[in-house]
């Protein structure tokens, strides 16, 4: 049997939206490297070029679920080409900013302006098909994420040898084009609802239906999605700590070399280059809340092995059960997020979905490390484990989605 077979028969729209990520995220250099260029190019320390990054998470943080009811109020599609053109045309300028005030400006708009288009092509996206179908629209997509990032980062790093201000150049180029195969490519087809076409769509210009939405009957509404996003809070804080706290252990706890935590990247993006789409189809008809409980609880595993992990082989066997569970609980969890999420309403919640990832990102790698510090690996590989059981235990407290009045 095909394991392909699950994207035979996604629409056009899925594809143009997945090329322009992957055009967008081939491009992807900057960001891997702000701080060193921030160290070595501009001679800021290196506690204070780090600062950068916490910057980009608070812009990031915060723009998610504003991108999200913008994308709601005028469409996905002019949320997504803002946010290519104006990110490309901060990058330029940040070759002509040395103060570190203005860097930290600019770091922060050039967040705002990067992350917004994250909401708006998952409810574009999701909106595009049919809910049987959303696991694997969004696997495709991930596919699309993980292939550019396969090459972004790794011809920047050869790139910065000779001009950090090339990876600043090629970054906004690809921008640029992703927005221009977007807008050629979409062109001809229907235009992504706005909310005020999703709620005549729903009835709405029979009566004033908001105000309900605004009470009691809209706080249960969403009770799924924040109980959703609490479950999910933990386990992202658990992924995010491959960013700080997995180099930390490995490199200067158990002695390896910095390139074997560059294999660990690859591992992980060819496991999910190769084995996420095959492994979302064979998924397809589980329930999410199982799903997602298996892919936490998968996370929670594959980090807390970490505790006893201390050769190279033993860390990269942790490294795939953890990666499978990543190949199990994003999909799912935009897929969930798509079927409680009220038509006029997606971009608003991929937007608070976003938010959650922004504010783990920001969390999880400061937490981390304190926590390493302080009391040990062992202590925090362990409280990784019991981070993915308690999102886990959570995850299965969901029960199936009700489809939501629009």
């Amino acid at each position: 049997m095909n394991p392909w077979r699950g994207l035979k028969g996604l629409p056009r729209e899925v594809w143009v939206l997945s090329a322009a990520t992957l055009i967008n995220r081939a491009g992807t250099m900057v960001l891997p490297f702000l701080v060193l260029y921030l160290s070595r190019g501009l001679g800021f320390s290196a506690s204070t070029s780090g600062l950068a990054l916490t910057v980009y998470g608070l812009g990031a943080l915060i723009t998610a679920p504003f991108a999200g009811r913008l994308s709601d109020r005028i469409g996905p599609r002019r949320v997504m080409l803002a946010s290519f053109f104006l990110s490309s045309a901060l990058l330029l300028v940040f070759l002509f900013v040395k103060s570190l005030p203005a860097i930290f400006c600019l770091t922060f708009a050039w967040a705002v302006a990067n992350e917004a288009h994250r909401p708006a092509v998952m409810s574009d996206i999701t909106r595009a098909v049919a809910p049987d179908q959303r696991k694997a629209a969004v696997a495709l997509i991930r596919l699309a994420i993980n292939l550019g990032m396969s090459v972004g980062p790794a011809v920047a790093g050869f790139l910065a040898t000779v001009s950090f201000g090339s990876l600043f150049a090629i970054d906004a180029g690809t921008s640029i084009l992703a927005g221009v195969v977007l807008a050629v490519s979409l062109r001809r087809l229907p235009p992504a609802p706005g909310a005020a076409e999703n709620a005549t769509a729903s009835g709405a210009s029979a009566g004033p239906v908001s105000a309900p939405a605004r009470g009691v009957e809209g706080a249960r509404s969403r009770r799924p999605l924040f109980l959703f996003l609490a479950a999910m809070l933990p386990v992202m804080i658990v992924f995010f700590q491959h960013e700080a706290a997995l180099p930390l252990y490995l490199v200067r706890d158990l002695g390896m070399r910095e390139s074997l935590y560059g294999a660990i990247f690859t591992i992980n993006t060819v496991l999910i280059i190769f084995l996420e789409v095959p492994l979302t189809t064979a998924m397809a008809r589980w329930p999410h809340h199982r799903a997602l409980a298996l892919g936490a609880l998968l996370n929670g595993i594959g980090f807390g092995a970490l505790a006893f992990a201390t050769t190279f082989p033993a860390v990269v066997a942790t490294v795939v059960v953890w990666t499978f569970g990543e190949m199990i609980l994003l999909p799912t969890g935009a897929a969930f997020v798509a079927d409680v999420a009220p038509d006029a309403r997606r971009g608003e919640y991929m937007g608070l979905y976003s938010m959650t990832f922004s504010l783990a990102f920001t969390i999880g790698p400061w937490a981390g490390t304190a926590m390493l510090e302080a009391l040990g690996p062992r202590a925090l590989w362990a409280a990784m484990f019991l981070f993915g059981c308690l999102s886990a235990a959570l995850m299965l407290r969901l029960g199936p989605p009700r489809t939501p009045r629009s």
